[in-house]
């Protein structure tokens, strides 16, 4: 057998079986090599009179979870995955796809190329293809509706949400679910030997191949099979991301084309896709979240063992905290300044819960296993047995270092000691500790016990296991964290600042806050900047720029209108006015005060309004955004552009579909931003002068995908 072969193909034979097990770590990713393995290892089973069926199945912990998507773009290398599944299903041996874990997208589509499917009853089958902007491209459009009908397709494939065995097995897809096996045997060894004994019961009763294109129990109503069609092109769906709409084009090509040529439809569907601005942003979204995981700390440590979290603070903050780390299988030990401060915090994560049940995402019965992990107290001695102390408390420096002094007297040796601070020193706060290297950052996003985001802000004497610690932690609890050096805001807020600087400059030049928040929903934003003000409370962002008044340049350009809605009381939605009225409950209403604030504020410093476009608007904006996360990177505060864009992707809105903000940049040119920004700093060369690391990109030809994969 070829190199390529023996390193991702394992043969083996059993009494006329040919097991051909997938070994390709750590998701059996079926890239080029695996593929062309593969092909092979058919073409030998097809072709050796002594095999009478074949299984193929997976080592580790999954059936192959996908395609390479490193892959996409690039010149197609044979065998591609069309012509692998193809030669499958051409197999004149019957095959059976034995499968666990879980098999997406590729994996998926080489399992329905095979004759018959045995999986575990933890498997979870799906088609997250629309969530890349793709249709899937090796048969799946044209596979799953011949078994499961057009309307159980349709779901599969526009939702992108896997679904489990049995729900698999009702459609059709899979022709046995077997028990899971015992705690301590392997997975793949069991669905693998159930397979072995399904292949043998085929044999025994002389069935042969069942080649999935020949089967037709999906288009036994075409009348209910149109309908289902019709259905799912009338769903909503922006213009941006047509992946479900050609979803469905191949779906209804799946009744009525001959299977070549619904192939065929499927593939240019997929081709004409790939080049699409949505495709490629939600593709670089994809593979940015998997490279934030590579932090040179994991490399060298392994993280603290953590079953017990302490959280100081029960308020909104820590509060999700605690319910997030309950979901995770975490004990949580919550201290409150006193019994009043306690109570509402254990109503509040009582109050997520209850609103988990309503949805369906938590029994009662897990309800209450969860909150027999909950302690709740007012001593801060309780924290003397946590594995890991979090202080969710107020934004000041003094309240979080009286905090920190506090459980550095009692945590154990080598508790790790984190801060959820948004702005503040990490290194400062750990200064006030005997203990600076087990001191972290842990920046959630709220509500915590939601938004995915976790900065892991590491200080000058974190030690690296400390890191692993705070990145093993997010992976529990279903976070996805990006590393970030110490600087005020950090990387999302630092990025934020320079967002918010720059559309108060255009407040006050003449436009309105409603245009400018119009302005960004247009680019995909789902609130403006001035909606997520109002709605994070704008007492927030004043307490900041108070603290950091002192320091600020006197010859700085400063927009004071947020302070000065603020002197009024008017702090956002949670006060009925901030930007917008909120006469109607959280819908807010233009504010004709506001507009004539604002005009008094130019007024005072001689500003004479223009008309400003939504194009300049959204100009400005991001190049704000890019030239801040330029600065960043040459300041070592985030290791690659990518993890800015996984920041902004996950912690403040910007679309997913565009990539990131430093994706955006390299898709729209940086020579046209570089350009922009020395067009707004002949005005305003403070805030606007471009970062050498931008003008040095712009200089040699070279682009921020570059840096990335030079990091990796």
């Amino acid at each position: 057998m070829a190199e390529g072969a023996a390193r991702t193909v394992q043969v083996a034979d059993d009494d006329g079986l040919r097991h051909l097990e997938i070994d390709n770590p750590p998701v059996n990713v079926l890239g080029q090599a695996l593929r062309a393995a593969l092909a092979e290892a058919i073409a030998a089973a097809a072709a050796d009179p002594g095999v009478r069926a074949v299984v193929i199945s997976a080592r580790g912990r999954s059936f192959p979870a996908g395609a390479d998507i490193t892959e996409f773009g690039k010149p197609p290398v044979p065998p591609r995955l069309p012509e692998v599944c193809n030669r499958i299903e051409a197999c004149p041996k019957p095959v059976v796809a034995a499968m666990h874990g879980t098999a997406l997208g590729g994996g998926l589509e080489l399992a329905l190329a095979a004759h018959y499917r045995v999986g575990l009853e933890s498997l979870r089958i799906g088609f997250p293809e629309v969530t890349l902007g793709l249709v899937p491209g090796a048969g799946g459009t044209q596979r799953m509706p011949r078994i499961a009908g057009a309307a159980a397709a349709l779901e599969l494939m526009q939702s992108g949400q896997p679904v489990p065995a049995r729900a698999a097995e009702a459609m059709g897809v899979i022709d046995l679910v077997v028990p899971d096996p015992a705690p301590g045997e392997e997975a793949a060894a069991a669905v693998r030997r159930a397979a072995a004994d399904f292949a043998r019961g085929l044999l025994a009763e002389g069935l042969g191949p069942r080649p999935t294109s020949m089967r037709a129990e999906g288009f036994a109503d075409p009348a209910a099979y149109a309908a289902a069609v019709a259905a799912a092109r009338a769903r909503p769906a922006p213009s941006h991301l047509p992946a479900a709409a050609r979803i469905a084009d191949c779906v209804e090509a799946a009744l009525l084309l001959p299977f070549e040529a619904g192939l065929a439809f499927e593939r240019a569907a997929f081709e004409d896709l790939m080049a699409t601005e949505a495709a490629q942003g939600l593709r670089h979204a994809f593979l940015a979240e998997r490279r934030a995981a590579r932090v040179p700390e994991l490399a060298a440590a392994s993280p603290r063992r953590v079953e017990v979290v302490g959280i100081v603070g029960g308020g909104l903050m820590g509060a999700g905290i605690a319910a997030a780390a309950l979901t995770a299988g975490l004990g949580v030990v919550l201290v409150e300044r006193d019994e009043a401060a306690l109570d509402k915090g254990l109503a509040r994560i009582a109050e997520i819960k209850e609103r988990a049940i309503e949805k369906g995402r938590l029994t009662s019965a897990g309800f209450e296993a969860e909150w027999a992990r909950l302690i709740g107290t007012t001593e801060m001695a309780a924290m003397a047995g946590v594995d890991l102390a979090i202080e969710a408390v107020f934004e000041e420096f003094e309240v979080k270092a009286g905090v920190f002094r506090a459980l550095d007297a009692v945590l154990r040796p080598g508790a790790v000691l984190a801060t959820n601070t948004s702005y503040l020193d990490v290194d400062a706060l750990a200064a006030v500790t005997g203990r600076p290297a087990d001191v972290v950052g842990l920046h959630f996003f709220s509500p915590a016990h939601v938004m995915k985001l976790v900065e892991v802000v590491v200080g000058r004497a974190t030690a690296p296991d400390a890191v692993a610690t705070g990145f093993a932690l997010a992976r529990r609890m279903g976070k996805i964290a990006v590393r970030s050096g110490v600087t005020d805001g950090f990387i999302g807020n630092r990025i934020l600042s320079a967002y918010r600087t720059a559309t108060d400059f255009l407040l006050e030049d003449g436009a309105t806050p409603y245009a400018i928040d119009a302005a960004m929903r247009a680019f995909g934003f789902p609130l403006g900047p001035y909606q997520v003000l109002d709605l994070a409370g704008l007492e927030i962002s004043w307490a900041r720029r108070k603290r950091l008044a002192p320091t600020r340049d006197p010859a700085a350009r400063y927009v004071a209108v947020g302070d000065r809605l603020c002197e009024r009381g008017w702090f956002g939605q949670k006060a009925g006015r901030g930007y917008y009225r909120y006469d109607r409950g959280r819908t807010g209403e233009e504010d004709p005060e506001v507009l004539a604030l604002i005009d008094a504020e130019r007024a005072a410093k001689g500003i004479i309004p223009r008309a400003i476009a939504a194009d300049e608007i959204r100009a400005r904006a991001l190049a704000a955004m890019v030239n801040e996360g330029a600065r960043l990177l040459e300041e070592g505060i985030a290791l690659r552009p990518s993890d800015i864009d996984v920041v902004m992707l996950h912690g403040y809105g910007f679309p997913r579909w565009r990539g990131g903000p430093m994706r955006w940049a390299d898709h729209t040119g940086l020579r046209s931003l570089r350009r922009d920004l020395m067009t707004f700093a002949a005005a305003e060369p403070e805030f606007w002068t471009p970062a050498p690391l931008l003008l040095d990109l712009v200089g040699n030809g070279r682009s921020f995908a570059d840096l990335d994969e030079a990091a990796a």
